[in-house]
């Protein structure tokens, strides 16, 4: 059964709701995408500072409070 001639024209409450909202205030995808890069979006790593670090750390004992 094929149902999407039938409900062309429904909109849910949620799709309405987010069109309202972004009627309200236009430049909320642009503070979304702002959010998102001052969460999620980080700087690529250098790969070689990563490993020059790693090999330049000290090894921690499995006992740190025992002395050899």
């Amino acid at each position: 059964m094929f149902f999407s001639k039938l409900f062309t024209s429904y909109e849910s409450e949620a799709t309405k709701f987010i069109a309202e909202l972004k009627e309200k205030n236009p430049d909320l995808e642009e503070q979304q995408r702002a959010g998102r890069a001052l969460l999620w979006d980080k700087t690529p790593l250098d790969l070689d500072k990563t490993a020059r670090e790693t090999e330049s750390r000290v090894k921690q004992q499995p006992y740190v409070y025992q002395n050899h």
